[in-house]
């Protein structure tokens, strides 16, 4: 087992999971599982999200088996830790990229939600673990980083299936305990204002999990012990990071802009 890239599994793990929540998906989920939305189909709400954290749990677990075959098969072929890391680097740089558009393309993946219609037609149980697992195994419905993917990568890397599910779980188990995000709403104003802040961090989001993919690479890259890799994985991370810190801060300005055009023209 890979003891350094189990612990950056984790860490890119929970990165995925929270970047995850900002997608039209998580967005429909907190709206519609809430104290407010589960009164008004006269269901509990504590109910519905045990049964929703459940199905993510569930959902968790089937990644977590695939990704434990993805990792007995790197065990069996015997891939030496250092060379694993190596590969490990460059997939989190390549996802930092891909994330950051760098290539002309970039999230969202599979732009596919939850329906709905479950909400009227199922019982809670029903709607709720199933859409539970859809969320829980992150790769059925809108996928909004390439951290997704990349926790798979870092899984199967790691040459231990008890570790690769693990990771798998506990990335279910973050995606279902966002649920709770709407717990302590209690009327349509706080409904609307805590979308209105949840909106407003997006970008920030998308920010930071480029920020830890990046980091993760270089971490990777000097466990590595190659010299050549680390130096190389470090300059492209520190040139992707300040591309797109730069392209941020040109977007933000763009925006005020347009902003203050539109208020002139009131």
């Amino acid at each position: 087992m890979n003891v350094v890239l189990v612990v950056l599994a984790g860490v890119v793990a929970a990165a995925a999971a929270v970047r995850s929540t900002w997608s039209p998906c998580g967005q429909s989920m907190l709206s519609q599982i809430n104290p407010i939305a589960e009164a008004g189909r006269a269901q509990r709400y504590r109910r519905t999200a045990c049964w929703f954290i459940a199905g993510a749990l569930v959902g968790g677990a089937t990644l977590g088996c695939v990704s434990a075959a993805l990792a007995a098969l790197v065990d069996g072929a015997g891939i030496a830790h250092g060379t694993a890391l190596a590969v490990a680097a460059f997939a989190a740089l390549a996802a930092a990229a891909v994330d950051s558009r760098v290539f002309g393309f970039g999230p969202p993946f599979i732009r596919r939600q939850v329906n709905e219609d479950w909400l009227s037609k199922y019982r809670p149980w029903v709607y709720g673990s199933g859409f539970g697992w859809q969320i829980g195994v992150g790769v059925t419905t809108y996928v909004m980083t390439a951290a997704v993917v990349l926790t798979i990568v870092f899984a199967m890397l790691s040459a231990s299936p008890w570790a690769a599910f693990a990771i798998g779980v506990a990335f279910g188990l973050a995606r279902g305990l966002t649920v709770l995000l709407s717990a302590p709403l209690r009327t349509q104003s706080d409904l609307y204002a805590f979308h209105r802040r949840f909106a407003a961090t997006g970008e920030s989001v998308r920010q930071a999990v480029i920020a830890v993919q990046l980091v993760v690479a270089v971490g990777a890259a000097w466990a590595a012990s190659s010299n050549f890799v680390a130096i190389a994985i470090t300059v492209a991370a520190l040139g992707l990071a300040a591309w797109t810190w730069t392209r941020a801060l040109a977007e933000r300005s763009r925006t005020r802009v347009k902003s203050r055009q539109l208020v002139s023209e009131m």
